[in-house]
């Protein structure tokens, strides 16, 4: 389209009516969830995170101290008298320093412009130095109490992310210069993108992070070939195929987190720690976990530990023909796992598991982050009456959860791509999995909040009771390896640390780069990342990292070389006796 094109009164018209039908059809949509919403007798929750009381606290608390107030305001009004000066010369041709820069890891402002531009460096450098103050103001308020002080810190953050001028198409630099060049089209393509996310989410805002077509479960993802072996209400139970003659003794079975699909650990063929470990001779197990519907609301966690975990083991040992294995529990399913093992120690039967590794998992739960913000008895009820109705937690409500603790990656950075630049998000498969979340039976939900993240009961002997058994992880003898990550928000390295505390067996500590996924997947072929490692286990775990030795690359090898040890002699490779269907299953296809 020519510029002459643009300005013809026809094309502007065209243009208009197209935008007038757009809104029309949100319009429309919002409407139509509107009245769904209340034709299922949806009251209006107020407050249902329970914010205000505690900002409510923080307005009164700093009132309370207007001489500090008084002080913070001269500094920020200082910083900016220097950001003016500072504009001033570079517009006038003459360097000058920032007043104020973006955090290394900040990609928002990556862009040219935010730095040679002196208006669009006067916007970033303002917003910084606002958010600055207000997020200062916030940490330095004394008197609140622990959990108000974190929720008024974190839910600060979303604000002051929230109006980022990134955000806006006026205050982008790169926005703008799309939106001329383009003459708006940019912003009517971001319209339709809009319109195209609130029908997937039937009229609520579901951002599509990746290409949704690129991928399919069992095409090009979760490929790695096995068989279904066994299945219940629970859980399908996969074997994968030998790819060597011959293979360690003792088999490896995953347990992997329920919230979201199983295939993480097998997401391509070149990221598959699945493909990996059968490549190194090892038969390994997976279990795919139910996509729960309504018929799921009184399952509980005991359940998870009985048809799951339990079941899984002697399935395993069954169909392996095995008296012990290996058992790896990931995140939820860690928990689950040092839960299973202090009931078999508790029976005597702990001899069934050789060895027991957890990745980014957590038993105490009282530093576990930024998800105990979400979490106190106004929420946790808030939650359960959500779930009344249908028996489950919508897989997008944690989904949100979880994209809320890296907004700018995982929610802003697509506002900015989709809606203001009008463009496609990539084919990524990790974030095609994250996307592929899972519900959650009312009952264990209501249960693994209220017991693990609100009163960590898990680690006080005795406060849970599985199937009639007392419940102490002291008890536990087996040999653990325990994996985090050193930038892991959903399962802290300081949280995570403190897992060997609570075990009497022989434990191996291990710190992965990145976070609670890329720290996991990490095949050796990448070469991405490092890992750290110190045998002693030092009194907290900063003391731990600065004695800790860096090595480079995936810790794989480390785990692998630490699992030979453990897996006998070797056999020959394994068949499947019966298989029920072709891996990947059919319960990782059902979507949320």
């Amino acid at each position: 389209m020519s510029d002459a094109d643009w300005y013809d009164p026809k094309t502007q018209a065209e243009a208009t009516l197209e935008v007038m039908k757009l809104g029309a059809k949100a319009q429309s949509l919002i409407a139509d969830f509107l009245a769904k919403n209340a034709s299922e007798g949806a009251a209006p929750a107020y407050d249902p995170l329970n914010i205000s009381s505690a900002f409510m606290d923080l307005s009164a608390k700093m009132m309370s101290d207007p001489s500090k107030l008084a002080e913070a305001q001269m500094q920020m009004w200082g910083d900016y008298m220097k950001l003016w000066q500072s504009t001033s010369m570079k517009m006038m041709g003459q360097e000058a320093a920032p007043v104020i820069e973006a955090h290394k890891g900040d990609k928002r402002f990556k862009s040219d412009d935010w730095r040679d531009n002196q208006i669009f460096d006067f916007i970033k450098q303002s917003y910084l130095l606002t958010s600055k103050y207000v997020s200062e103001a916030v940490e330095n308020t004394d008197g609140l109490s622990e959990k108000d002080k974190a929720k008024t810190e974190f839910y600060t953050k979303q604000f002051l992310d929230a109006v980022s001028p990134t955000n806006f198409v006026l205050t982008n630099p790169d926005v703008l210069k799309a939106t001329m060049e383009e003459k708006g089209q940019n912003l009517i393509r971001g319209l339709e993108n809009i319109i195209e996310d609130l029908e997937r989410g039937k009229g609520q805002l579901s951002i599509k992070m990746t290409d949704l077509d690129a991928f399919e479960v069992g095409r090009n993802i979760a490929v790695t070939p096995g068989d279904v072996v066994f299945e219940n209400r629970m859980f399908q139970l996969i074997q994968y195929k030998a790819q060597t003659k011959d293979v360690f003794e003792i088999p490896i079975l995953f347990l992997p987190p329920w919230i979201n699909k199983f295939y993480i650990l097998d997401l391509s063929e070149k990221k598959s720690l699945i493909r990996w470990l059968v490549e190194q001779g090892f038969t390994v197990y997976c279990v795919s976990w139910v996509n729960p519907d309504g018929s799921y609301k009184d399952v509980s966690f005991e359940d998870y530990m009985k048809e799951g975990a339990l079941e899984a083991i002697a399935q395993v040992r069954k169909h392996a023909k095995v008296e012990q294995l290996h058992i790896v529990g990931y995140c939820i399913a860690g928990t689950l796992l040092a839960a299973t093992l202090a009931y078999l120690s508790a029976k005597g039967e702990a001899d069934q598991i050789k060895s027991a590794t957890f990745f980014t998992a957590q038993v105490d739960f009282e530093d576990a982050g930024e998800l105990q913000i979400f979490v106190d008895e106004e929420q946790i009820d808030a939650i359960d009456q959500s779930m009344a109705s249908k028996g489950y937690l919508d897989a997008s409500s944690m989904a949100t959860t979880f994209n809320l603790l890296r907004s700018n990656d995982l929610i802003w950075s697509f506002v900015v791509n989709n809606y203001l630049l009008g463009k496609d998000p990539f084919p990524f498969d990790l974030l095609y999995w994250n996307a592929d979340s899972t519900r959650m039976p009312r009952a264990m939900h209501g249960y693994y909040l209220k017991n693990f993240y609100l009163e960590n009961n898990l680690v006080k002997p005795g406060k849970i009771i599985l199937d009639g058994i007392p419940i102490d992880l002291s008890k536990i003898k087996t040999d653990i390896y325990v994996q985090a990550g050193k930038e892991d928000h959903i399962a802290p390295f300081h949280s995570v640390y403190k897992m060997p505390e609570h075990f009497s067996g022989d434990t191996r500590f291990i710190l992965a780069g990145s976070g609670h996924i890329a720290g996991v997947v990490n095949p050796p072929s990448a070469q991405k990342y490092q890992y750290w490692t110190h045998d002693k286990h030092e009194p907290n775990p900063d003391q731990w990292l600065e004695k800790a030795e860096e090595h480079p690359g995936s810790w794989w090898p480390d785990w692998q070389d630490w699992l030979t040890d453990r897996s006998g002699d070797k056999v020959k490779a394994r068949k499947v006796s019966k298989s029920l269907e072709a891996a990947p299953g059919s319960y990782v296809k059902v979507k949320g």
